[in-house]
C-alpha cells in the first residue's frame, strides 16, 4: 500500500501572537483524532506556523484505508425463524439493513442464546476521498478568545481565512470552507508585494518554496535565526541582549522573516527607574533591551522587523519615534507623581472599587493592617520589623492610583512603581521592597519575597482576597478565576512552607473573616469552602515538593495548618517509604487498621486481661513507644520518629504471628481490639501509614 505525504495550509489575515500556538496544537490534535478514526496510519505530523499561516504535513500518510471483514449479529434464532423456518420479518429486516441476503447467514453464539450473523465485506476508501470530509471538520474545531465574521461569509475565524492548501503527494485535495476553495496556491511575505502567490507542487517542496517567498515557515528555525541575528549584533561590542525567552516567543509569531534592527532613544530617558523602561519596551513595543559589560541599562534597543532589510534605516527611524512618545509619557508621570510623597496618595483609594460587596481599595488596605498587625504577633517579630510591616500595608496599594498606574499604561508594574515611589519619599527600604514583595509569587515559577516584611504583607493581602472573594459566592472553577484566587492561595502556602513560618492556617483565615464582617451576611459566608480550598492547595504545595501521592494521603488527615510540620511529616515519611523494613511495618499496620475497621464499639482496654506473651510485649513496647513519640513530637523530629515506628513493626509481626485476636473468648478478643486501637491512636499522631502503598 502506498503511502504519501500531506500539505495542508490555513492561510489568514495576521493572528494575535498568543492565538498561534494553542491554534495549531488543536489543529494538529483534530487531524491525529480523525485520522485514527478512519484508521489510516501515518508516520508523523509536523506543524508549521507564522502569523499568517496555520499548517501541519503529514509523513507517509497512509493512502488508502485496508479492507474490512466486519461481523454483523443479528436477533436470536428465536426471533429470526417463524415456525415453519422461513425467515421472520426481523430477519428480513436486518439482512436489508446489512446488505446481504438469506445465503450469507450463519449462527454465533451469545450469552442470550444463539443469534444470526453476516459477514460483511467492506472495501477500504481512498485517502483523497476521506481528506475532504476531515478538513473541514479540523478547521472547525479550532476556537479563540475572540471571534469574528468577515464579508458575507457565515463561518467565525480569529482573522479572514484567505486561502487554503490541501495536496496529497502531488494531487489537489478538493473541498471548501468559509467561501474558499482549497488548492495548492500559497502566499509569501508581504513586504515583498501585498498579493504575491507561490504554486506549491508537492509537500517536501513547501518550506523552499515559501523561503524563497521570504518566509520562514518552521517556528524553531525561525527563532534560531532570530537568535543568531541577535547574538552576531553583540559579538564585538561589550553590550549584550537583556534575555527575556517570553518575548522572543512573541516577537516570533509577529514576524514571518526576522531582520533584527539597532536602534536608540535619547540618554535622558535612562533617568527612569530601568522596569519602567524595559516593560516600555518589551511589553507595550515588543523591543529587546541592552545593557552594558556592568549590567547598566543603555540607551540602545533592539527590534525584529519583518520589513524589507533594505528599508531598515526608514523602519527604525519609525521605532525610534514610537519609543520616544511612550517615554515621553513615563517620564511625564514619573515627574508629576514624585512631586508629592507616596502617602498623600492614600486618600484617593477611597475612590476606587476594590470589589463592588468587598468595598474600596482603601477598606481593604485596612484589612490587610489588621491582618499583618495579626501575622506579626503570631510570629513574635521584633518591633521594627512590625512597625515597617504596617507601614508597608498602609502603602502597598497607594501606587495603583498614581498616574503611572492610574492612566492603564504600566498596570504590570504595581508594586514595583510604588517601591520607587517609596524609596524618593525616604520610607525605610525595607517597607519599599514589602511594596514591592507583597505582589510576589505571581506566579508557579515566580520568586517569593525576600524579606519577612514583604511576606507578612503578601500574605495578608492574599488571604483578604481568597476570603473575602469566595465569601461572597466568588468561588474559581477549572477556567474561571477573574480575581487570580488560585495564584494567591498557592502563594499563601508557598510563603509559609518555604519560609517555615510558625503560623497557623485555620487562624490566619479566621482573622480574614472577622476583618470581612461588616461586609458579610453573616461570619460563617462560605467559610468551610475556604478551609477545603486550602487543603486543594496545602496537597498541591505537597505535590511540587516531589512527594508521592500516597504519603501526602497519610499525613494530610493530622491537622494541615501547620504547613511546614506537615511538609517535615511528609518528607520525612517519603525517606522510609523504600526501606524494606518500613513496608513491613505498613503492611503490618493495614492489619491493624482492617481488623478494626469493622468494629463500632469498643471497651476500655485492660492490661490485666493480657494471656499470650506476645500480646503483653507488645503492650510493654507500646508503652515506651508512646513515650518515646511524646517527647519527640513537640520538638517535630519526625526522623527519630519514623526509626521508633519501624522498630516497633516487629513486635506487631510477632503479636500477629503467634496471637489469636479473634479468638471465641468475647472479653479477651474485645480486650484485644482495644490493644490494637491503643497502637492506631498513637500512630496517627504521626501519619496514617496504612494509607502508603506497598507490594505485599
Amino acid at each position: 500500500m502506498q503511502n504519501k505525504d500531506f500539505l495542508f495550509e490555513l492561510g489568514v489575515e495576521e493572528l494575535p501572537a498568543g492565538y498561534i500556538k494553542p491554534a495549531l496544537d488543536k489543529l494538529v490534535n483534530s487531524f491525529q483524532d480523525h485520522l485514527n478514526q478512519y484508521n489510516l496510519a501515518y508516520k508523523k505530523i509536523i506543524p508549521f506556523s507564522t502569523p499568517r499561516r496555520l499548517t501541519i504535513i503529514i509523513e507517509q500518510l497512509q493512502t488508502q484505508q485496508k479492507d474490512q471483514t466486519i461481523e454483523r449479529v443479528g436477533p436470536t434464532t428465536k426471533i429470526a425463524y417463524n415456525e415453519d423456518g422461513s425467515l421472520s420479518k426481523a430477519a428480513e429486516g436486518f439482512l436489508r439493513g446489512a446488505g446481504a441476503g438469506p445465503g450469507d447467514l450463519y449462527e454465533v453464539d451469545s450469552n442470550k442464546g444463539k443469534k444470526i450473523a453476516v459477514k460483511i465485506n467492506k472495501k477500504g476508501e481512498n485517502t483523497n476521498d476521506i481528506l475532504p470530509k476531515i478538513c473541514p471538520e479540523a478547521i472547525a474545531t479550532i476556537n479563540f478568545p475572540k471571534i469574528m465574521r468577515w464579508g458575507n461569509c457565515k463561518k467565525t475565524f480569529a482573522r479572514p481565512i484567505r486561502w487554503i492548501v490541501a495536496i496529497l503527494g502531488k494531487e489537489i485535495i478538493k473541498f471548501s470552507y468559509a467561501n474558499i476553495e482549497s488548492g495548492n496556491t500559497s502566499y509569501g511575505n508581504r513586504y515583498i508585494k501585498l498579493n504575491n502567490p507561490v504554486e506549491v507542487n508537492f509537500p517536501a517542496e513547501y518550506e523552499k518554496k515559501l523561503k524563497s517567498m521570504s518566509v520562514i515557515a518552521d517556528f524553531t528555525k525561525r527563532k534560531d535565526e532570530i537568535e543568531v541575528q541577535l547574538d552576531k549584533m553583540f559579538e564585538n561590542r561589550s553590550e549584550n541582549i537583556v534575555e527575556d525567552t517570553k518575548l522572543l516567543n512573541i516577537v516570533n509569531n509577529l514576524v514571518e522573516f526576522p531582520y533584527a534592527v539597532l536602534a536608540q532613544f535619547e540618554k535622558k530617558y535612562l533617568n527612569l527607574p530601568e522596569k519602567i523602561i524595559t516593560s516600555t519596551l518589551s511589553q507595550h513595543q515588543k523591543y529587546f533591551a541592552v545593557k552594558d559589560a556592568d549590567g547598566r541599562l543603555t540607551n540602545n534597543f533592539v527590534f525584529i522587523s519583518n520589513g524589507d532589510p533594505k528599508y531598515s534605516e526608514l523602519i527604525k527611524l519609525g521605532n525610534e519615534k514610537v519609543i520616544k512618545a511612550r517615554l515621553e509619557d513615563a517620564q511625564f508621570y514619573f515627574k508629576e507623581d514624585t512631586k508629592k510623597p507616596l502617602e498623600s496618595y492614600l486618600p484617593k483609594l477611597k475612590d476606587v472599587t476594590f470589589q463592588a460587596e468587598l468595598g474600596t481599595l482603601w477598606e481593604k488596605t485596612n484589612r490587610i493592617k489588621n491582618i499583618v498587625e495579626f501575622v506579626a504577633n503570631k510570629l513574635k517579630v521584633d518591633n521594627k520589623t512590625k512597625k515597617n510591616a504596617l507601614r508597608a500595608a498602609l502603602l502597598c496599594k497607594a501606587d495603583l492610583v498614581t498616574n503611572m498606574l492610574g492612566e492603564k499604561e504600566f498596570t504590570k508594574l504595581e508594586g514595583y512603581v510604588g517601591s520607587k515611589y517609596a524609596l524618593i519619599s525616604n520610607e525605610d527600604p525595607e517597607v519599599a521592597s514589602a511594596i514591592y514583595e507583597h505582589y510576589q509569587p505571581k506566579g508557579q515559577n515566580d520568586a517569593l519575597p525576600q524579606s519577612l516584611v514583604g511576606a507578612i504583607v503578601a500574605i495578608a493581602d492574599k488571604i483578604d482576597t481568597v476570603a473575602g472573594i469566595i465569601a461572597i459566592d466568588m468561588i474559581p472553577t477549572g477556567s474561571n478565576d477573574p480575581f487570580a484566587l488560585r495564584r494567591a492561595a498557592n502563594g499563601i502556602v508557598q510563603i509559609i512552607g518555604d519560609k517555615k513560618l510558625d503560623l497557623d492556617l485555620h487562624q490566619l483565615i479566621e482573622t480574614a473573616y472577622e476583618n470581612l464582617n461588616s461586609k458579610l451576611e453573616n461570619e460563617n459566608n462560605n467559610k468551610q469552602e475556604v478551609y477545603n480550598y486550602f487543603k486543594q492547595r496545602v496537597k498541591w504545595y505537597l505535590l511540587q515538593n516531589n512527594l508521592d501521592y500516597d504519603v501526602i494521603d497519610s499525613v494530610m488527615h493530622i491537622d494541615y495548618a501547620d504547613i511546614p510540620d506537615l511538609k517535615q511529616r511528609a518528607l520525612d515519611m517519603q525517606k522510609f517509604k523504600e526501606k524494606p523494613e518500613f513496608n513491613k511495618l505498613v503492611i503490618g499496620f493495614k492489619r491493624v487498621s482492617n481488623i478494626l475497621s469493622d468494629q463500632k464499639e469498643f471497651l476500655p482496654f485492660q492490661p490485666e486481661l493480657l494471656q499470650e506473651t506476645a500480646e503483653k510485649m507488645l503492650y510493654e513496647k507500646y508503652l515506651i513507644l508512646k513515650q518515646n513519640i511524646e517527647e519527640l513530637l513537640p520538638h517535630k523530629d519526625y526522623e527519630k520518629i519514623m526509626f521508633k515506628l519501624v522498630e516497633f513493626g516487629k513486635y506487631i509481626d510477632i503479636f500477629f504471628d503467634e496471637v489469636l485476636v479473634n479468638t471465641e473468648n468475647e472479653k479477651l478478643r474485645k480486650n484485644r481490639y482495644s490493644l490494637l486501637l491503643l497502637l492506631r491512636k498513637l500512630f496517627l499522631k504521626v501519619a496514617d501509614i496504612a494509607l502508603i502503598v506497598v507490594n505485599n
